[in-house]
């Protein structure tokens, strides 16, 4: 039986470290970390999401703004909302809760936020400092991948590691930052010929595709290490009678349940260490973030 790698556990870990980090910065220099958030819409995961983030800020003491902007706001609107988030000293860290509406040019957006204060880390200014090793803000949830694995004492240097999912905010950097651990990383995607062929070999799989149960256990490793990114909601109509059985309180009190990209129960089984969902890496998402702010306010205040 696997172990379970708490996400609800280590994030709390990391965000009181920001919290003791945050009182000496504010002692020491009077630098007060704070997060910018733009929301443009009413979609209600995003919704989810931006009062999780606000939550994270005020348990590790950052100021937080969200400007909440209606779902038809022009892209000249949400640039000149950026334009004055980043004018300001208060500020350190900037991101625009994506999706975006459909008429708005996602990319010209991401682009206008300086690669200084892009804490989500999706800049291609960024992405490039990642490629080549250089500092800058690494995309919070492949980062929160290798934080836990380092906390959890997993090694990475050397094993091999793959990466189902090539997204450019999760698969494509979560593969360089394994890469850059000097783990052997292949990666796969919608496209790959025998999924499972890949999936067998690796002593570290990482899965981000929204594709719920699509891991199974005979994919898996004897002993291998399985972080499932993949977060799915289903309702009790869509649910086979496996899930209904095992998440039988959750139908009851919600009408649905999240599932991840493994089917757990299955790998659980042959797997050395797994992470959950709910539980696993999303917790590491809003800590990883608060991080990234709290590194911009720091260089801000002239701490390397």
């Amino acid at each position: 039986m696997a172990e379970l790698i708490s996400g609800i556990r280590i994030s709390a870990e990391i965000k009181n470290e920001i919290k003791e980090e945050v009182k000496e910065l504010v002692r020491v220099k009077g630098v007060k970390p704070g997060l910018g958030v733009i929301l443009v819409g009413e979609d209600p995961a995003s919704k989810v999401y931006v009062a999780n983030k606000q939550k994270g800020c005020e348990e590790v003491g950052f100021l937080s703004e969200t400007a909440r902007m209606p779902t038809d706001a022009t892209e000249e609107q949400i640039l000149r909302q950026i334009k004055l988030y980043q004018g300001r000293d208060d500020i350190h860290g900037l991101l625009v809760q994506l999706p975006l509406p459909p008429h708005i040019n996602k990319n010209k957006i991401l682009y206008a936020i300086s690669p200084d204060k892009d804490v989500d880390g999706f800049h291609p200014v960024n992405l490039g400092r990642l490629v080549s090793r250089q500092e800058g803000f690494v995309p919070a949830t492949p980062a929160g991948v290798i934080e836990m694995l380092k906390r959890e004492k997993i090694e990475i240097k050397g094993k091999n590691a793959t990466m189902v999912g090539h997204s450019e905010i999760i698969g494509k950097p979560c593969a360089l930052l394994l890469l850059n651990e000097w783990a052997t990383v292949t990666v796969c995607h919608i496209e790959t010929a025998d999924l499972k062929s890949h999936t067998r070999g690796a002593d570290i799989l990482v899965v981000a595709v929204g594709e719920p149960g699509l891991i199974r256990g005979d994919m898996i490793k004897e002993g291998a290490v399985v972080v499932d990114i993949g977060i799915n909601r289903i309702t009790k109509d869509k649910a086979d009678k496996k899930l209904l059985e095992w998440r039988k309180e959750d139908f009851e009190n919600k009408g649905a349940t999240l599932v991840g990209d493994v089917d757990f129960q299955e790998a659980e089984l042959k797997a050395s260490a797994i992470t959950p969902v709910p539980g696993g890496v999303g917790p590491m998402t809003i800590a990883m973030l608060l991080n990234n702010t709290l590194l911009s306010a720091k260089r801000y205040a002239g701490i390397r």
